[in-house]
């Protein structure tokens, strides 16, 4: 497929068929804008479309590369690998007794099953067996994704080569604001700041380690992004990502903001600082 626009997420829309189980893409309601629900990455002019739960599986997969100190080239790989092996979702099932996003085997010594099944887990797991590849920062996509699962279909991993780098460049913060979501608003209202501010960094642990979360002069949560402009876009995209279940409406970042329901993606915000990721 050329450039344009590219659904990783909807590769069959109501019918996606992995490991013999299918999974179709939920919508709200039939008077809902379709585009609810779906998160949106656009990068050099190629556009990949995920689910808000692809979304977040794919958030965390490029934190970790980041929590490790592993290049926006391992965030690929291993994009591209969960794309392949999943579409980016948590089965529960696969070939045999494989599992989880990367369709991991317990058999093979990935883990028990209650661990593979665990995202967090499942991406550490294959980072630390990356890792062990002898230069894969230098390999091709397709090549290091082979060496770590050892699939059946070595070739496959390299249909979704440019799409996971695209995601990983814009979920690592070197495409700065090219990775949004479009979630409805939050209704209720909202929680007492400090137990925001306490469920945020919770949401941030597993992805990023600890992460001091304030309260602004002006009730905004802010989260530092220290010195380094892609770290702080990669936590920015992250927190879009689970906007919907950590009920956020503003996401800002040095000069820039998303806001929740709708698809515009960011926008000019000059109240945005460079030095914290800003929510409400």
């Amino acid at each position: 497929m050329g450039l344009g626009k590219r659904i990783a997420a909807v590769v069959v829309p109501l019918g996606l068929v992995v490991g013999g189980v299918a999974y179709g893409v939920s919508r709200h309601d039939s008077n809902d804008d379709k585009t609810l629900g779906e998160c949106t990455t656009k990068v050099r002019g190629l556009s990949v479309i995920l689910t808000d739960e692809q979304a977040r599986n794919a958030s965390l997969i490029s934190a970790v590369a980041i929590r490790r100190g592993m290049p926006a080239h391992a965030a690929t790989i291993a994009l591209a690998t969960a794309l392949q092996e999943s579409k980016l979702y948590n089965l529960r099932g696969g070939d045999r007794d494989s599992l989880g996003l990367f369709q991991q085997r317990p058999s093979q010594g990935w883990g028990t099953r209650q661990q593979v099944l665990d995202p967090v887990h499942a991406t550490n797991a294959f980072y630390e067996a990356l890792a062990q590849v002898p230069g894969y920062a230098a390999m091709p996509v397709t090549e290091a994704a082979q060496r770590v699962q050892r699939s059946g279909f070595p070739t496959a991993y390299a249909v979704y080569e440019r799409d996971a780098r695209a995601l990983a460049s814009a979920l690592t913060g070197y495409s700065p604001g090219a990775f949004w979501c479009h979630v409805r608003s939050p209704e209720s209202p909202a929680a007492p700041s400090v137990r925001r501010a306490a469920a945020l960094r919770e949401a941030l642990l597993p992805a990023f380690g600890p992460v001091g979360v304030t309260v602004g002069s002006d009730g905004r949560l802010q989260v530092p992004a220290s010195s380094s402009a892609p770290r702080g876009w990669a936590e920015a995209s992250y927190l879009v990502a689970h906007a919907q279940e950590l009920g956020i409406s503003t996401v800002a970042y040095r000069g820039r903001a998303w806001d929740s329901g709708n698809n515009a993606g960011w926008h000019r915000e000059e109240s945005a600082r460079d030095a914290a990721v800003l929510v409400r």
